[in-house]
């Protein structure tokens, strides 16, 4: 018997069963969708993070106090002699600038309206470092810093909560853990991050934020920072900079030969690779849980299959007593199991790709997109097609291998 009739007779069979047939794919449609769009929202994931991570610059690091590998006998701290060390063009050539920056939460007042959000402290270096300026005013200059000023740049978000009617808010007053600060700029929207959002948030000159705000000191007395940024001098100098930048430190620490640094450095790579590790894992995670619909898919197929095999008995009696070989039947049940499927693959792909387009309108305002690659759309056609294959065999071996005479004497 030829392939294209075999075709046809698995055709007519399933639409002379639609609704048997319908739900038998179902399982199959419901697989292969959530494979398809688990596997683009995790590919959106991937992107969106790279993005976040590349929109804070390819030449920039970042160092803590502490080690993420082993705990520490003591406490460890960062201070404003380690960032002004790093800036010294003779041991770190490949260093441009280093921006200290403090950070502590802050319940934020102003006649009528109050919020709390996070408070940095930085010097006047902050927007050069991060591609970050103000939309509306100025960003406090390091002549402002050194005099310990008490003036703030509100983050958008910030800004909208304590002042909803008024669109620029400039020389206004508002008041952090009580104490007044002077507005003058309004930073640019920056949105969502995989921080948090970067809009709430009030920025406020380092030293003041030091006498005023936050007192932190170190075991030796000095003021001690949160972190640093840190900036390169050219992204092919990022490895340069930061062997320079753990060197500086680790001399300033008096660390030895062997033992373990007491700061962290972070470059965006390492962080794009961690995550990129992590949603990874989540994807191949969601896409196995997806998988399982397939099989149980399978298994409907199968069991469908088998009862067609013993509802068509005396059709395949009646084939083979007319000259119908094994391997005809073979193929003809074999072929209606995989149309089942491929089918079924066929329209799990486009609901696939409407609940990721769906997603994607959903989040497109955060700057998230899902993204459908043909690899996802490959991967889900090729296992619905095995699914068809793996779990039709037996039921068309069965169909095959029955013998005519008995086959034609079932009722």
């Amino acid at each position: 018997m030829k392939i294209v009739e075999s075709l046809r007779i698995a055709l007519r069979a399933l639409v002379a069963n639609k609704m048997r047939a319908i739900l038998t794919m179902l399982g199959i449609i419901i697989g292969v969708g959530a494979v398809i769009t688990l596997l683009s929202v995790g590919e959106g994931v991937q992107t969106y993070i790279t993005k976040q991570f590349e929109s804070i610059g390819t030449n920039i690091f970042f160092i803590m106090p502490g080690s993420f590998e082993r705990e520490l006998d003591k406490p460890a701290y960062l201070t404003l002699k380690d960032a002004a060390a790093l800036t010294d063009t003779a041991l770190a050539p490949d260093i441009l600038r280093a921006v200290p920056l403090i950070q502590g939460s802050g319940d934020i007042t102003v006649p009528g309206e109050e919020t709390s959000t996070q408070v940095n402290g930085v010097t006047a270096g902050y927007p050069e470092i991060r591609d970050w300026y103000p939309a509306d005013g100025t960003f406090f200059t390091e002549e402002e810093n050194q005099a310990r000023t008490r003036v703030a740049v509100l983050g958008k978000i910030v800004a909208d909560k304590l002042f909803p009617d008024d669109p620029s808010p400039i020389g206004k007053i508002v008041r952090i853990n009580g104490v007044p600060f002077r507005v003058v700029g309004i930073m640019e929207e920056r949105g969502g991050s995989s921080f948090g959002s970067e809009d709430d948030v009030i920025i406020v000159p380092l030293n003041t934020a030091m006498s005023r705000l936050y007192p932190y000191r170190s075991s030796r007395g000095e003021p001690s920072i949160s972190m640093m940024y840190v900036q390169a001098i050219g992204e092919e100098r990022m490895e340069a900079a930061i062997t320079e930048a753990s060197e500086i430190l680790r001399e300033r620490h008096r660390i030895k030969p062997g033992e373990t640094d007491d700061f962290s450095i972070i470059s965006q790579s390492d962080l794009i690779g961690t995550f990129e590790q992590i949603t990874g894992v989540l994807t191949v995670f969601l896409g196995v849980i997806a998988g399982i619909s397939l099989l149980v898919g399978g298994i409907g197929i199968m069991n469908i299959m088998l009862v067609s095999v013993t509802e068509r008995t005396r059709e395949i009696g009646l084939r083979k007593a007319v000259g119908a070989r094994k391997r005809d039947i073979l193929w003809q049940f074999l072929i209606e199991a995989m149309l089942l499927s491929m089918i079924g693959g066929f329209i799990g792909i486009a609901l696939g790709t409407m609940g990721a387009t769906i997603i994607t309108l959903f989040l497109k305002s955060e700057g998230f997109e899902a993204i459908i690659t043909l690899g996802s759309i490959t991967l889900a056609t090729l296992f619905s097609a095995a699914v068809g294959l793996f779990f039709g065999i037996y039921p068309a071996q069965r169909a095959a291998s029955l013998n005519p005479i008995d086959a034609l004497r079932y009722e």
